[in-house]
Formats: structure tokens, C-alpha cells, sequence
């Protein structure tokens, strides 16, 4: 299986080192030919807006998006999270997502970086102990659809539990940067559980 990493902007090194250490060889991707050749794909954290326009500006954001909706795997973390988003509040102008999650996120939610935090929370399917997250300019989801699976929520600061860990079929995402802990449990639950829908390529 070919795991691609989006490696346009944000912590693309420690996606692929996370990878690494669960088996995989992973490919950094940022061209059409290379988007089409891979089995599954990781967004990582950084600026959403950038990403996205940088996506547009390489000539695969509308390739991602064609390959998302016909059942590529794909995680994203943090600003992968809002670029999965089929809905996203307070974003900026004409902002894009290549969509995937029937979810709806709150940008920047958690506050600026100087807000940034980590907490312990527990998602059943990767066992104990409970893994420690790291949330940076961080979004939460503010609602899902009826198709999505909340696998981890936290106490937030406007005093509700929202989201920070979702699946929609071959759809993963987190709020926070599991790739910046060493757990890299989040990577093996995707390698083993979400890709196994991965369609052939034809």
C-alpha cells in the first residue's frame, strides 16, 4: 500500500516518522501524477487556508477532493481535520475544503497559539493507557452527521464537550497533533482499520 503525506505545508517530517515507525514507507505528494499512484493519504497539521491554496496552486486540490469522494482513506490532523470538513464556522473568505466528513468545525477554536494545551483523552478503540494530545490553534467540531463516529470528545472552554477525534468511513481525523507525541497509535489504528476500505487503483 502507498501512503502518501500532503507535503505542501505544515509538520509533514514528523507524519512521515510516525508512519515509519508503524511499517510504512510513506511518499511525499504534491503533484497530480503523485496523488493519483497513492492508496491512502495523510493531511497534516499546519494553516488550512495555505494548504488549500497551495493545493489549488499545484493543481491537485480538485484531484484530492475527485479521489476523497470516490473512497481514498485519508487522516487528517488539526488543520487536516478542517480540510476534511464538509462545513467549516468561522473561516475566512472563500475558504475551500476538500470536504470528506460530514462535520461541521469551528476554526482556531481552542484560541491562538499562545492557548495551545495537551489533555489525556481515552478513544476505545486504541486501548489504554489514554493517550495524551497535543492541541495547537486547534479546531473542535461543533456537530456531525448522522454517518459519523465520535471517537474522542474534551471539555472546552465555552463549558461543552465537543469532538476531537471522528471517523466517517475511509475518513479519520483528530483536533490535536498525534504526530508530535511519539503515541503513534492514532497512525496504526489508520494503517489497519480505515485503509482496509482502500479501493484498487484501476
Amino acid at each position: 500500500m502507498k501512503v502518501g503525506v500532503l507535503a505542501l505545508q505544515g509538520d509533514i517530517r514528523e507524519h512521515f516518522q510516525a508512519l515509519q515507525e508503524c511499517g510504512v514507507n510513506p511518499i511525499a505528494v504534491r503533484r497530480p501524477a503523485e496523488i493519483e499512484e497513492i492508496d491512502a493519504l495523510v493531511i497534516p497539521g499546519g494553516e488550512s487556508t495555505t494548504i488549500a491554496h497551495l493545493a489549488a496552486t499545484f493543481g491537485v486540490f480538485d484531484l484530492i477532493q475527485d479521489r476523497i469522494r470516490a473512497g481514498l482513506p485519508v487522516y487528517g490532523s488539526c488543520a487536516g481535520m478542517i480540510l476534511l470538513a464538509d462545513r467549516v464556522l468561522d473561516a475566512i473568505a472563500g475558504q475551500r475544503t476538500f470536504g470528506g466528513l460530514d462535520i461541521t468545525v469551528r476554526r482556531n477554536a481552542f484560541g491562538r497559539q499562545v492557548d495551545s494545551f495537551e489533555s489525556d483523552i481515552t478513544i476505545a478503540q486504541l486501548g489504554t493507557p489514554a493517550m495524551r494530545a497535543v492541541f495547537i490553534r486547534a479546531p473542535w467540531v461543533e456537530d456531525v452527521g448522522p454517518g459519523v463516529e465520535v471517537l474522542a470528545s474534551v471539555k472546552a472552554p465555552d463549558g461543552r464537550n465537543h469532538a476531537v477525534a471522528v471517523r466517517q468511513g475511509a475518513c479519520l481525523a483528530t483536533s490535536f497533533n498525534p504526530e508530535l507525541t511519539g503515541d503513534n497509535r492514532i497512525h496504526r489504528f489508520f494503517i489497519a482499520e480505515v485503509c482496509k476500505l482502500a479501493k484498487p487503483i484501476k
